[in-house]
């Protein structure tokens, strides 16, 4: 973790996310076989989660999709708090929470709900944070990755974008 909070840090800085993803989207754009006129999915995991929403926010008429599993952050007591940023967004939104996140901070997915009117907000039942990454390691000699609700999350991406995105 020593190593990773200043890299952390950098990404989540104010503005970086927003100026990287409008860069990505550009450099999508430029090339010839990118459809323009389709809209672009986006879906990150842990700290990604709120880069999807920042994505989503920077760029509302290109991203039409996007989706966070096990997000860390997606709702702070700060100004800049990533769920915010929901006026912002034309996207369809899917929100997967791990249980022991909910349990944490309960009150995020409510304010997740309550933000996004056009989301959906779902805790998995016992999936622990990081549930999604198969090489996840254990925690206190358990497995974090859990492959049916990782398999489920799957399905719901697959389903959104196939939804918001054909």
């Amino acid at each position: 973790m020593a190593k990773l909070q200043p890299l952390m840090a950098s990404v989540n800085a104010p503005g970086n996310a927003e100026k990287d993803a409008v860069a990505y989207v550009g450099f999508l754009d430029a090339q010839k076989e990118v459809n323009k006129s389709k809209k672009i999915g986006t879906q990150g995991y842990c700290m990604g989660g709120p880069l999807v929403v920042k994505t989503a926010a920077a760029l509302p008429n290109r991203i039409g999709a996007g989706a966070s599993f096990h997000g860390g952050g997606l709702v702070t007591d700060k100004p800049d708090s990533p769920h915010l940023l929901a006026p912002k967004i034309k996207a369809r939104m899917y929100f997967g929470v791990a249980s022991n996140d909910d349990a944490r901070q309960p009150d995020a997915k409510d304010k997740l709900k309550a933000a996004f009117a056009n989301a959906e907000v779902e805790v998995y039942p016992g999936a622990q944070h990081g549930w999604c990454v198969p090489d996840m390691p254990a925690q206190n000699g358990a497995p974090i990755y859990n492959k049916p609700d990782a398999e489920r999350a799957w399905g719901k991406l697959v389903e959104l974008y196939k939804k918001t995105l054909a």
